[in-house]
């Protein structure tokens, strides 16, 4: 079998096999060797190894020799003068005006020719460029013409993961890429999420396609249906690089597992052989789901495990569990009064937990009771203040403490009734002030003004009677309330605005609306109009001025 090494060259896109004709070469030396375009000066990339015969398209080359350090630095002198080349180059393509971009220039370690590299979208006819650049550099000129992939991978640079681009830093034969492959990759159809820098489709989109597409030939289809002891779950999402699933339960629950630890069912492996495919899990059970570090997950499975009459506990640990402290002083007198309320007996202590089920049944009968009474006694027409007290008497027991008194509604009947007691009441003072207030009216007009001094509030206590003589006499309010002239009735919602109440008006109040609205009336007819001050413009009315 033949012995091959692998070189690299610095435009080659791919490593070149040569014969090394018993050389002791290794990786990472320099050689020299004999190529078809002349001798070229590598870098030895693997050591020597043997391959078949059928893997050979072509006769080997063979390697001239090891470079030695004097060879590296003519290699590197070069290579400086290639880069100097390149300002020559693109000045003659501009001065022939030709549609090519100059990407590099090398200078063979033999000197047998320069080649040029240029990249074009279409033939180029460089015939005079060719002569005028033998002129100049005086050597023998190679045009090679070159795509967009292999004009990114002598340049260089950096693609959009950050990293130096695949096609500069791995090297080899580029292979094809198609669109197929992002979408086996669920990447975005976007040019410009996934091209790279050369315009084209990335070549790692290559390098992770087939590790896409095994996974997903062994993995369940998305938004399929997962049977788990928490119920069905749906395949929401793929983690291709860890191998995992994203499952999303009816209950909103979403949670990761590795497919290895999925299994399949019983009907899922009959279906597979009877359609004759492979078998894909659908099944993931109980341990899978307890290794889960999720503390969504671990509550639902307690949760599962009462409902199934398994005692778990609270799910905490020692040192999570905090200590119930004593009850605090006003929580003591809320029990006292609660169980006071109850009738509990000596028997029972006041610190126990509260009345059970037949005491609060008691209590809301005995409660409704009261509620009864009440109606019943507000409709008898007895005063609240007397029912209230003589039902908290009746109920209250002894050594109780006293409970708040509840708001209650009077009834139509009772607040017209005290409207005449405090209508009442009111008369009653105004007689007992007149009387109090005659004897010294009739003094006063004996006596001199400057040679008595009063007081401010004794001043205005007798001008008080003064004023009320002055005034004509009419009956007041609370008087007429009294009487029974006027009916006290309150305004509800949808009675007109108070209809009712307008009715039981007083005639005397009626007849002065009536005059105030007439005089309004006339008021309104004697107002005169105001003139504007402004002169009129010329329209079809004015007469002009004489």
């Amino acid at each position: 079998m033949p012995v091959v090494v692998p070189v690299k060259f610095p435009f080659a896109s791919r490593d070149l096999w040569f014969d090394p004709h018993g050389l002791d070469i290794v990786q990472g030396d320099y050689a020299i060797c004999s190529t078809e375009r002349g001798t070229e000066f590598g870098m030895v990339t693997a050591d020597p190894r043997e391959v078949a015969e059928k893997d050979l398209s072509a006769p080997l080359k063979p390697v001239l020799g090891i470079a030695s350090d004097a060879d590296c630095d003519r290699a590197d002198e070069l290579a400086r003068r290639g880069e100097a080349a390149m300002a020559d180059f693109r000045e003659l393509v501009e001065k022939n005006q030709l549609d090519m971009k100059p990407v590099g220039v090398e200078f063979l370690f033999g000197g047998e020719k320069v080649v040029f590299y240029f990249a074009a979208e279409d033939r180029v006819d460089f015939r005079q460029l060719v002569k005028d650049l033998s002129s100049r550099f005086r050597m023998r000129v190679d045009m090679r013409q070159i795509g967009v992939r292999d004009e990114t991978r002598l340049v260089g640079g950096y693609a959009h993961c950050g990293q130096e681009l695949c096609c500069t830093r791995f090297g080899g034969q580029f292979e094809p890429v198609s669109i197929r492959m992002a979408k086996e990759q669920d990447l975005p159809l976007n040019s410009s999420k996934i091209s790279g820098v050369c315009g084209r489709l990335m070549c790692c989109l290559r390098y992770e396609f087939e590790a896409y597409k095994d996974f997903k030939g062994r993995a369940p289809k998305k938004k399929a249906i997962i049977e788990t002891p928490l119920g069905r779950a749906r395949i929401q999402e793929y983690d291709t690089p860890k191998e995992q699933l994203v499952l999303r339960l009816e209950s909103g629950k979403v949670f990761r597992v590795n497919l290895a630890d999925m299994t399949c069912s019983d009907e899922c492996v009959k279906r597979s052989k009877e359609q004759g495919c492979a078998c894909r899990p659908d099944t993931v059970t109980r341990d899978i789901l307890d290794k889960i570090e999720s503390p969504e997950i671990k509550l639902a499975l307690m949760e599962l495990d009462r409902e199934m009459g398994v005692d778990v506990g609270d799910g905490l640990d020692s040192s999570d569990r905090i200590a119930a402290s004593s009850p605090t002083p006003r929580r003591k007198k809320q029990r006292e009064a609660e169980a006071a309320a109850a009738g509990q007996g000596s028997g029972r202590s006041s610190r126990g937990r509260g009345k059970g089920k037949a005491e609060a049944d008691a209590s809301d009968a005995s409660s409704s009771q009261r509620r009864r009474r009440r109606r019943s006694q507000a409709a008898d027409g007895a005063a609240p203040e007397a029912a209230a007290q003589r039902e908290a008497s009746a109920q209250q027991p002894a050594g109780a403490a006293p409970s708040r008194r509840r708001r209650r509604h009077l009834s139509a009947e009772d607040r017209n009734e005290a409207f005449r007691n405090a209508a009442a009441r009111a008369q009653e003072q105004e007689r007992a002030t007149e009387g109090k207030a005659a004897p010294s009216d009739q003094a006063a007009p004996g006596r001199s003004r400057r040679r008595r001094h009063k007081s401010a509030a004794e001043g205005a206590r007798s001008e008080a009677p003064r004023q009320q003589q002055s005034k004509p006499d009419v009956p007041s309010v609370a008087e007429q309330v009294a009487s029974g002239e006027v009916k006290v009735s309150r305004r509800r919602p949808g009675d007109g605005g108070g209809a009712a109440a307008k009715s039981t008006q007083a005639p005397d109040a009626a007849r002065r609306d009536q005059a105030e609205a007439g005089d309004a009336a006339a008021t309104q007819k004697r107002r005169r109009r105001r003139r504007s001050r402004k002169p009129r413009s010329g329209g079809e009315g004015d007469s002009p001025q004489q």
